[in-house]
């Protein structure tokens, strides 16, 4: 477990951000992160896709909020099935809510039925800070340019309440039917909600 650790640490050691800070409108930052399986996986392997970027901890309401009601495995399916990649991030340290080593992350994948294209481990907490990334969920789109088009929120909807899924506007998805249209993202900022990122205290 603990050369695990150090294996998936050191991934994420490199994950330092090739543009500076994320910003709506610039290029997103590039990244190199571990998988469940120790596979580095980079932003830059997806350049000429649009991709999602979800930042994760099972252990937070309102993570299971939308895990729970199967929204966000939903919204994951309609982004697959247009092409779009879709990057889960868990920036969770070892000892704090939601970390998770490879195989507890498979074992989540498998139980929730999550379908992400990639679900990336973050320990050190590199990639979460370079995208500022503050609350779980906390989402980002990369559209095909490599530019960030979106930060924010999931929906406009900010409870820990499943029922409040309906009628919500889903930010992610109808940022996803816009840019597939050749439109301009008309929601590109929001307020994230969720619980804060469980980073490492160091």
């Amino acid at each position: 477990m603990k050369q695990m650790l150090v294996a998936f640490t050191a991934l994420a050691v490199i994950a330092a951000p090739a543009y500076g800070a994320a910003v709506v409108g610039k290029p997103a930052p590039l990244f190199k992160a571990a998988d469940v399986n120790g596979k580095a996986v980079s932003l830059a392997d997806f350049r000429g896709k649009t991709v999602v970027i979800e930042w994760n901890n099972p252990e937070c309401p309102f993570v299971k909020k939308h895990y729970g009601s199967g929204n966000m495995q939903k919204a994951q399916a309609a982004a697959a099935k247009d092409g779009v990649v879709w990057l889960t991030i868990n920036s969770g340290a070892p000892g704090k809510q939601g970390y998770m080593s490879g195989t507890e992350a498979k074992a989540h994948l498998a139980q929730s039925g999550a379908r992400p294209t990639h679900y990336l481990l973050d320990p050190g907490g590199v990639v979460g800070k370079a995208y500022d990334a503050k609350t779980t969920p906390h989402m980002y789109i990369v559209n095909k340019a490599g530019t960030l088009v979106y930060a924010g929120g999931i929906d406009d909807k900010p409870t820990p309440r499943p029922a409040d899924i309906n009628g919500a506007r889903n930010h992610v998805l109808a940022a996803l039917s816009e840019i597939k249209a050749g439109n301009a993202v008309s929601v590109a900022t929001s307020r994230p909600y969720g619980c804060s990122v469980k980073y490492s205290d160091s």
